[in-house]
């Protein structure tokens, strides 16, 4: 279900059950600790998934431990939203230790199910919590129908197909099973096969199957001639070096019309290692992208007619990005598809703070805040609502003329706000440097 504040006008009235039509798939959000949680179901995420302390592939995330993890499902299930746990690193005979325990805790907790990689926890988790739902990792990389087949009679419920398929090939693969199918629209790409890289490995010994990734892939790289010491030749004419692993990021947002045509039953953004911000934003953006389709196959448009009103990609190009590939989707990616001359985009809006209460509006600052600046809520329509700071002051009551990352500030505003609710997203434009 999605919450009513991410929703339409037309269909806020329906707050408990989905309305009928069109099998829409399901929105499937990170959430990387708990206020990620509950930013990306304030934004219409339909289900998240989340890592414990151990089995996780985002080890260097927040994630949640025991006692957090049962807070998180319970609020998100308040909100009648769905929580899976990722339990997906290639696990060595060490990593086994402790795994029965937990994989009870989160039957306990009432997760609403697994996403599993290796063949041998997947095992694990048939013999100790088999009422629980597994779902195949991308890290598993299934990309033909033999291979859905085969882990559809291992007892997975649903696959998050390879990102190396194109929409050909997931359209033969859902044509051909039955089992349910996920698809990552959105989010960081790794240059390896299915995100099993080693390259983190050798360069720093932090294993990235096992989720300590240290993302080497977006290092800048340059070549030394070993009789040079010191001496770097960039790999291209550029002074900073290359970005040779660098890949853009992917976005398949214009694809989803399509997406839905092809029947998959889930869309997943990348990003539990990503700010709040980021993961509003980019909740947000799909929530509203998968309400507007939806909107159009009730008044009987087909889905691959469809075309996203040019101001989605307005406000795509507010959100912090490495710049933007559909993969393999249409097509195998190129060199084009890549980022060789920076680590990303320069940003040209950034987060400005997170709404904590209304009355007065109370906001955490994620960047320096100053009078007279013009800021934008992220709110239940695709176009931001502008307003202009007019005056800040503490909680004691002290004015201030600039809030700094971190402060919580009460904000008059010109016009004032309307329709805000906590956990909502302001930001900023910025000069370019």
């Amino acid at each position: 279900m999605t919450p009513p504040d991410a929703r339409s006008a037309a269909d806020s009235a329906v707050a408990a059950v989905p309305p009928p039509g069109p099998r829409m798939p399901e929105l499937l959000a990170p959430a990387g600790s708990y206020e990620k949680l509950t930013t990306a179901v304030h934004y219409g995420a339909d289900a998240v998934y989340l890592g414990g302390k151990a089995f996780s592939l985002r080890a260097r995330a927040a994630n949640f431990d025991d006692e957090t993890l049962r807070r998180g499902v319970d609020y998100a299930h308040a909100h009648g939203v769905k929580v899976y746990v990722t339990v997906n690193i290639f696990a060595h005979n060490r990593d086994l230790d402790g795994l029965e325990s937990y994989l009870a805790m989160l039957r306990d907790a009432g997760a609403d199910g697994l996403i599993v990689s290796d063949p041998g926890i997947l095992a694990m988790a048939r013999r100790i919590v088999p009422d629980m739902p597994l779902h195949l990792s991308t890290q598993a990389n299934v990309t033909n129908s033999a291979s859905v087949q085969f882990w559809a009679e291992q007892g997975v419920s649903r696959l998050n197909l390879a990102r190396e398929l194109g929409l050909s090939e997931i359209q033969a693969i859902r044509a051909a099973s039955g089992v349910e199918l996920e698809v990552f629209v959105h989010g960081a790409l790794c240059i390896s096969y299915s995100g099993r890289c080693m390259l983190s490995n050798y360069f720093t010994g932090r294993n990235a199957n096992q989720g300590d990734c240290a993302h080497p892939c977006r290092y800048s790289y340059a070549v030394v001639e070993e009789k040079r010491p010191g001496q770097y030749f960039p790999v291209e004419e550029d002074e900073r070096g290359t970005y040779i692993f660098n890949s853009r990021d992917l976005c398949l947002l214009h694809q989803l019309p399509a997406l839905v045509a092809a029947g998959v039953n889930a869309v997943k953004i990348e990003g539990r290692m990503k700010s709040a911000s980021y993961v509003a934003a980019v909740v947000r953006l799909y929530r509203l992208a998968l309400d507007w389709i939806r909107e159009q196959l009730f008044l009987g448009q087909p889905a691959l007619s469809l075309v996203l009103p040019e101001v989605f990609d307005k406000e795509l190009s507010k959100i912090g990005t490495r710049g933007r590939t559909e993969n393999f989707f249409t097509a195998r990616p190129s060199s084009e598809d890549m980022l060789y001359d920076r680590m990303r985009v320069e940003q040209s809006y950034v987060p400005v703070g997170i709404v904590r209460a209304v009355k007065p509006l109370l906001i955490e600052t994620r960047h320096v805040l100053s009078c007279g600046d013009r800021i934008e809520h992220l709110g239940s329509t695709i176009e931001p609502d502008v307003t202009t700071v007019v005056a800040m002051h503490l909680q004691d009551g002290a004015a201030i003329h600039r809030a700094n990352p971190g402060n919580l500030v009460v904000l008059d505003t010109e016009p004032p706000l309307q329709r805000v609710k906590p956990q909502s997203l302001l930001r900023k434009h910025i000069e370019s440097s």
